[in-house]
């Protein structure tokens, strides 16, 4: 911390934190009741802020959800973007890696709440729809896609409709998160995230990897 620090006012250094603490509860309730539930006032009482200072950071609620969704989604596609242009070895690892990385990342926290969302809401709310397609969706897309595509280029899997093949490896980790924030019908107690990650990608490589000569 810099010296200058430890001389601040309470109120000072507590300003400086509220936007964090803004869309820290914005993030709780936007998980909890869904986009059009969640009301401004609730989330600057969440905060412990009054209405009107958080307006002076979010003009309204879809500028807060998209504040949201860049503070907690963006950054991980940016995070996962680094590990698949920096890495050399085989294909099959690589597909592995990422899934598990994002799981830990982003299934497994708060934010995967905000894919659920999405699927439940966006016919109301076509402006976050947009957002979130591009934004998360078509990045993400892309993402997985650039692996297939290397791995295609490097022999290391068979010719395939990259496209397709694309949303049939996302189904699976959207249904994972859906489920997480879901109450029933999944046994919760019985659904092992990595267990079922492990298993999926088990199935999928038996179909993406080039039969041994």
């Amino acid at each position: 911390m810099h010296p200058l620090e430890d001389i601040k006012p309470r109120w000072e250094r507590r300003k400086d934190a509220r936007p964090q603490e803004l869309l820290a509860a914005a993030l709780d309730l936007f998980v909890e009741r869904g986009f059009a539930s969640t009301r401004l006032e609730d989330v600057a009482k969440r905060a412990g802020v009054s209405k009107g200072t958080l307006y002076l950071y979010f003009t309204n609620k879809e500028e807060l959800f998209k504040a949201v969704v860049r503070d907690n989604i963006v950054p991980v596609i940016g995070a996962v973007e680094e590990i698949i242009a920096g890495f050399d070895g085989h294909s099959a690892d690589l597909l592995r890696s990422v899934i598990i990385e994002w799981w830990q990342l982003m299934g497994a926290s708060k934010a995967s709440g905000i894919s659920k969302l999405i699927m439940a809401e966006a016919g109301n709310f076509p402006d976050i729809a947009c957002f979130y397609q591009d934004e998360v969706i078509t990045r993400g897309t892309n993402m997985i896609a650039s692996m297939l595509n290397r791995a295609v280029a490097r022999g290391e899997f068979r010719p395939m409709d990259v496209t397709t093949v694309t949303q049939v490896l996302i189904a699976p980790m959207m249904m994972l998160m859906t489920w997480k924030h879901s109450v029933g019908p999944c046994d919760q107690s019985q659904l092992d995230p990595i267990a079922f990650l492990d298993a999926f990608l088990d199935m999928a490589l038996r179909g993406l990897l080039v039969p041994p000569a």
